[in-house]
């Protein structure tokens, strides 16, 4: 068996290179030459390059770095040479620029036409200045389109209209459904009609509300259940509440994020207390971090004496960001308000063969972390080294792929005695970060949040901060971010470390047929990317002492 991975015990990346020099037997037939226009008036341009005479041969074609990711099950990374060679003599050029202001309404007024126009757009358009208008006038026109707004005397929005149906149930009066979750969730929509429309507890529908976080004037957060969801079981939603609205990275701050994930270590370790039958006090409603400590240390050691919950592994995920094609694609999340999404996985469930009654035995249940701790079995048995000792020292040790001296090696762009976020070497998003867990104050490996102490945490949660921050900084406007934990009591992998992994959806880069197979294109080395993000994180700071 050989691992296929970067990630070498002599702790120094590997990588292949293409080199190609190859010929091609040309099969044509026939010519087919037409003229495809003028040479600045003058000379006609032909497409006569397209029909060669003879067979082609290609010398010193672009070069191609294969790198195999640290991790098999995500496939390689293919770096075109000639691509990234021209980023790094300017890696500023890796960046989004912002999306330009765009008012229907005062293209109507400038060509004095009744704005009462925009109702009479066809659908598509309609869904397309939904999304892509920054004039909150055209926002609340579109809203009045696909919903009825109700007002105050004010003028001010306070609800909107619902109707029972046949069935006694009660739903909100929506003609177009796309077109008021693309309104909703434009951030240029004022806030109260964000409020009204999407915002307020229960305008999304019944989902109950079972946990909060608030710091009047800083933060507020609101725990739903989703009871049937696409994790068995349901989840868990931590969103910001309707009176702290978030539609932006800018505008969320470090106690957004502390309260965003207090929810959600809250009430993994409350699930996992139950399990082991921990008493819980049914009185605390909150958990301070003193308190949550307690509870945590208790079920550590629960797991040291023997017993295990039935639920070992946590799944945490973060969509932000929300766009709708004209043609009715939805590219993203379900909305933009800024929210968390988290759950816990079994250990084993039964399994079935042709019929949904008679179990034939158990399964294991699967969590993304599971194929981490594949992997590090894998490479202990091959290598008799450990994968993650060896991974962080090829991190450390890191050399570029083009040569070059002059230019930044590293791959880190923060880290602290817990944690630290890099660019992996080896991207499967072209501008994808990672943070990972070291170890916690007793100096243990962090593989999971129930191994993170509470200054382990705290580290979780600003590198996590800081991630989204420099992402957004250089244009991002879709990230989904996923954590691959280990398994709770599973101490054949106590070298596998807690992983983050920051995914921008970039606009020439929405994933195709390269990405289907694992095989993720390139345009940039990851040592210029890691440089602009340590830039931006500098910007970042001088921003906030400022």
């Amino acid at each position: 068996m050989t691992i296929r991975s970067c990630v070498t015990p002599n702790q120094h990346f590997m990588y292949g290179i293409h080199k190609p020099t190859y010929t091609v037997p040309n099969l044509r037939q026939r010519d087919s030459i037409q003229t495809l226009g003028r040479i600045e008036n003058e000379t006609f341009h032909t497409n006569k390059i397209n029909f060669p005479e003879s067979d082609i041969q290609v010398n010193n074609a672009d070069w191609i770095f294969e790198i195999p990711n640290p991790f098999a099950f995500r496939g390689s990374t293919f770096i075109n040479k000639e691509w990234a060679d021209n980023r790094a003599c300017n890696p500023g050029r890796i960046y989004l620029p912002p999306p330009p202001s765009l008012s229907f309404s005062k293209i109507l007024e400038k060509e004095q036409i009744e704005p009462d126009f925009l109702e009479k757009l066809p659908a598509p358009l309609l869904l397309t200045l939904a999304t892509t208008s920054t004039d909150p006038s055209d926002l609340i026109q579109l809203a009045k389109i696909c919903c009825h707004i109700l007002k105050d005397s004010r003028g001010v929005p306070q609800g909107i209209q619902y109707r029972k149906t046949h069935q006694g149930q009660i739903r909100a009066v929506i003609t177009d459904h796309d077109l008021f979750e693309a309104v909703a969730n434009n951030p240029a929509l004022p806030d109260d009609y964000k409020r009204v429309m999407v915002l307020r507890p229960g305008a999304q529908g019944g989902s109950e509300i079972i946990g909060d976080v608030e710091t009047p004037g800083e933060t507020h957060i609101f725990e739903y259940l989703r009871r049937n969801s696409y994790i068995a079981g349901g989840h868990y939603a931590a969103n910001m509440a309707d009176d702290a609205v978030r539609y932006s990275i800018g505008q969320l701050t470090e106690s957004d994020m502390s309260g965003l994930r207090h929810l959600y270590y809250q009430r993994s370790f409350i699930r996992l207390a139950s399990q082991l039958e921990i008493k819980i006090d049914p009185e605390q409603k909150i958990y301070s971090a003193n308190s949550l400590e307690q509870l945590r240390c208790e079920i550590l050691q629960k797991i040291k004496s023997g017993s295990l919950p039935s639920f070992t592994a946590t799944l945490w995920g973060w969509n932000f960001g929300f766009d709708y094609t004209p043609t009715r694609y939805r590219l993203h999340a379900s909305h933009q308000q800024i929210h968390q999404q988290y759950s816990m996985l079994p250990e084993n469930i039964d399994k079935f063969s042709g019929n949904t009654t008679d179990p034939t035995g158990r399964m294991a249940s699967f969590g993304c972390g599971d194929m981490i701790a594949e992997v590090i079995q894998d490479y202990q048995t091959e290598h008799s080294s450990s994968f993650f000792a060896d991974y962080l020292a090829c991190i450390r040790n890191n050399k570029r792929m083009d040569n070059r001296e002059d230019l930044e090696t590293s791959l880190i762009v923060w880290e602290d005695k817990h944690t630290m976020l890099f660019v992996p070497k080896a991207q499967t998003s072209q501008w994808e970060l990672q943070l990972m867990a070291l170890t916690n104050q007793n100096c243990d490996i962090i593989g999971n949040i129930l191994e993170a102490d509470p200054p382990s945490r705290a580290s979780l949660n600003i590198g996590i901060f800081h991630a989204q921050k420099i992402l957004a900084g250089l244009g991002a406007k879709m990230v989904t971010t996923i954590e691959y934990p280990k398994r709770i009591g599973k101490s054949v992998e106590n070298s596998q470390h807690l992983l983050y992994s920051f995914l921008p959806r970039l606009p020439e880069s929405p994933g195709a047929f390269s990405e289907a197979q694992l095989r993720f294109i390139n345009g940039h080395y990851p040592e210029d990317f890691a440089a602009v993000c340590r830039q931006q994180l500098k910007q970042m700071t001088r921003s906030v002492l400022k």
